[in-house]
């Protein structure tokens, strides 16, 4: 019996493990629509986030109008979605000259600033949550300008708030 519980312990946990990241993925994943991309202030200064207040991510191997995140990397880190054909909307302070698109497949395109594709962390459950940050030295949070923030700003305060009035921090 024990020898039999040790050869299948590996697989209950694969099995484990592989259900987690499918329902982190699944419960972060964003709805195709019109996508509102706002700014929030917090310790990383003025940032980028989804209409929802979910941070947004860029990832450092990606080119202008080219996404190299696939696969796996989907599960944890999925695209800021609208259908194709639908302009992103900016609110707040970001600019709405440097929102695009570019092709994602299956009737969809993935929301670009700057020229770079933009994306969400699943660990991120609610607004304000930045547990993406210098993830693998390859994910960062995005300012106004789409520049990469690595740094969190020199100021103390510890009040932030987001461009529509809710706590972000």
């Amino acid at each position: 019996m024990r020898r039999r519980l040790i050869r299948l312990l590996p697989l209950l946990v694969l099995v484990v493990v592989g259900g987690t990241g499918a329902a982190l993925a699944a419960g972060a994943a964003p709805k195709a629509g019109t996508a509102t991309v706002k700014t929030a202030t917090g310790k990383f200064g003025t940032v980028l986030v989804a209409g929802n207040g979910h941070t947004l991510y860029r990832y450092t191997p990606d080119k202008k109008g080219k996404s190299t995140c696939t696969g796996a990397c989907l599960q944890y880190w999925p695209k800021l979605m609208v259908k194709a054909g639908t302009k992103p909307t900016a609110a707040g302070g970001a600019e709405s000259s440097l929102l695009g698109t570019i092709k994602a497949g299956r009737g969809m395109a993935q929301v670009t600033y700057a020229g770079y594709p933009l994306y969400l962390y699943v660990a991120d459950k609610s607004a304000g949550q930045i547990n993406g940050e210098g993830s693998f030295k390859s994910w960062y949070v995005v300012n106004t300008h789409g520049a990469l923030v690595k740094a969190a700003t020199k100021t103390t305060s510890s009040s932030t708030s987001s461009s529509d009035g809710g706590g972000w921090g």
